[in-house]
């Protein structure tokens, strides 16, 4: 026996899929539930009836939920199922307590913001460019860049720069333990002064608080 959607299992997918996936505490606090057992409650009957899948990917890392092929088919969206990149995993769980972080800390509606992918799909294939993690459109246009891994310097410098150059402000997420991180970023604050640095570590014991 079939289900029948109400608005908030719509969220729940358009939340899933704009991030590429998400965990089940990331529902949570997103769509807004009361708690985490009649979240999960409601993932279950949408995994029951074909409409999310989970999966776990990591030792330590809880069960990622994705949409599936009916899913995407219902949305109308493209039926290419999203990578979960290993490498990626952790960045993209940060990602999504950043995200958070903004939603309850400085009230931000999530129609507000706009994540990476919605950004590139946005741009079109042929222009494929770097964009950060998410930005919000408000008042102002700012970008959110989470950095928890130096790659390359020179990258990160045309980063910083571009997001000079397109966004009012620049706010940059890192870990406390990544000085040579928040030192560049400290330094480029003299030729590019939109830039804000706050601490990972503290966006997420904020969110673990709720």
């Amino acid at each position: 026996m079939g289900i029948r959607l109400v608005d908030r299992d719509y969220r729940i997918m358009k939340e899933i899929d704009r991030w590429r996936w998400t965990l089940g505490r990331h529902i949570k606090c997103l769509i807004g539930f009361s708690g985490s057992r009649s979240c999960d409650r409601r993932l279950k009957v949408l995994i029951d009836n074909g409409f999310l899948e989970r999966k776990h990917y990591i030792y330590g890392v809880p069960q990622i939920y994705q949409l599936t092929n009916k899913s995407r088919k219902m949305l109308n969206l493209n039926l290419k199922k999203d990578a979960v990149k290993l490498e990626l995993i952790m960045h993209n769980i940060a990602v999504l307590d950043t995200v958070i972080w903004f939603q309850y800390k400085y009230n931000v509606l999530l129609d507000k913001i706009k994540s990476e992918k919605e950004l590139h799909k946005q741009d079109g294939f042929s222009n494929r460019k770097h964009r950060p993690d998410f930005i919000i459109i408000d008042n102002k246009n700012i970008c959110i860049e989470v950095e928890m891994n130096l790659k390359s310097k020179d990258r990160f410098i045309k980063n910083i720069k571009d997001n000079f150059m397109e966004y009012d402000k620049q706010i940059w997420i890192v870990p406390n333990s990544k000085r040579k991180i928040r030192n560049i970023l400290e330094e480029s604050k003299i030729m590019y002064p939109n830039i804000e640095i706050y601490s990972l570590d503290e966006v997420q014991e904020y969110v673990k608080s709720i």
